[in-house]
């Protein structure tokens, strides 16, 4: 079984930290005259090499040049980088309002061929109509705390959807019932998203598959994943979007997919359940 991305996360931050460490020991420091050299306090440097702190681009300049070893700084600072991308706090992502972590996403959706998407909690943004959005997207910015940049951001995000008619690419949906049923804003711009969903469902290159409340599953429901070309998993989480690349973890939400899929109905069977979500708004 491999380990969960964030376990993931934080190893590759305390590989990172450990690296530092290696060095500030190797060149004979202790970590108060690190620090010295650095400008910083000893207390700082404790913080670093135990992975408390996550060290700036700047610091690990600083170290590297306290310690005699400025060659390796490019490397660890790709390294810490590749860290801090596994593991990212949506505070921080929308620090500035969401429309930038939108558009962010732009060129990932565009060179993406093949699309596995798994969402337990609400129709994914790829699907999502304006009104929908806009209310999914008020919610998180006040729960966050978070700059309003609202009409923006529902625009950018409005942007990806247009690979879903572009040839290339492909689409596997997989929503559980419940996301049919959890209203978001008005009953008039549920609805509206619920007929978006039996629109795009007919597209050819998406397969929307809903697994029923009732399903016989063979797994049970999951956080919210993305799959890109197999390569790169999205997962997200409240606090956090945490990215895989590891092939281990990957191969298993491409497994846990696979597995979501045989308790779905796709089809008629699919558009059935949507139509009776819609029936129920009234």
């Amino acid at each position: 079984m491999s380990m969960s991305p964030l376990s993931t996360a934080q190893a590759a931050r305390k590989a990172l930290a450990e690296r530092l460490g290696e060095l500030r020991k190797d060149a004979g420091l202790t970590g108060r005259e690190l620090g010295v050299r650095c400008g910083w306090s000893e207390s700082k440097t404790s913080r670093i090499e135990s992975a408390k702190t996550s060290a700036s681009d700047a610091d690990i300049r600083a170290w590297c040049a306290a310690c005699g070893a400025d060659a390796l700084a490019p490397d660890l600072i790709a390294a810490s980088r590749t860290a801090e991308s596994m593991y990212i706090q949506w505070r921080r992502r929308h620090r500035s309002g969401m429309r930038r972590a939108q558009a962010e996403l732009l060129p990932l959706y565009e060179r993406t061929r093949t699309f596995r998407i798994y969402c337990s909690n609400v129709v994914p943004g790829i699907l999502q109509t304006p009104p929908y959005a806009s209310a999914l997207m008020s919610m998180i910015t006040r729960f966050q705390g978070t700059p309003d940049d609202l009409s923006a951001a529902v625009a950018s995000r409005m942007e990806r959807a247009h690979v879903l008619y572009r040839g290339g690419h492909t689409f596997a949906i997989l929503l559980e019932e419940t996301v049919l049923r959890s209203r978001m804003g008005s009953a008039e711009a549920m609805a509206g998203q619920l007929g978006h969903l039996l629109t795009v469902s007919t597209l050819p290159a998406v397969s929307l598959g809903i697994i029923p409340a009732s399903a016989d599953r063979k797994i049970w429901p999951l956080e919210a994943f993305y799959v890109f070309d197999n390569r790169l998993v999205s997962v997200e989480t409240l606090t956090a979007e945490i990215n895989v690349t590891a092939p281990g973890e990957a191969h298993d939400y491409i497994k846990a997919f696979a597995e979501l899929s045989k308790s779905a109905v796709f089809g008629a069977s699919a558009r059935t359940l949507i139509s009776d979500a819609v029936r129920a708004l009234h």
